[in-house]
């Protein structure tokens, strides 16, 4: 079987992250290897439900006078792009 030659190591020690130390990063991808698999996923749950809410807060701070519903169309048209969100949702409404 062939590997992916991307996911091979390159011999560089890098983080994931920029503000994240080397050491710090160690440890967090440590303790997310030994956690169990439902864990990982509720917690993947848990940073999706705030990624929306903060997406739906920005929305509504950009539309102050929008319904709920336009709310949520506007999150589809994020999510989906505005031809996919149409096409699923109909035409987008003021």
């Amino acid at each position: 079987m062939e590997q992916c030659p991307t996911l091979l190591y390159s011999g560089a020690m890098t983080t994931l992250s920029r503000d994240t130390s080397a050491v710090a990063e160690a440890v967090m991808l440590r303790i997310f290897r030994d956690m169990p698999a439902w864990r990982r996923l509720e917690l993947l749950d848990d940073a999706c439900r705030t990624a929306r809410e903060l997406t739906r807060a920005g929305l509504r701070s950009r539309n102050p006078g929008a319904s709920a519903e336009r709310i949520e169309r506007l999150m589809m048209d994020l999510l989906l792009g505005e031809e996919l969100a149409a096409a699923a949702f109909g035409p987008p409404t003021p």
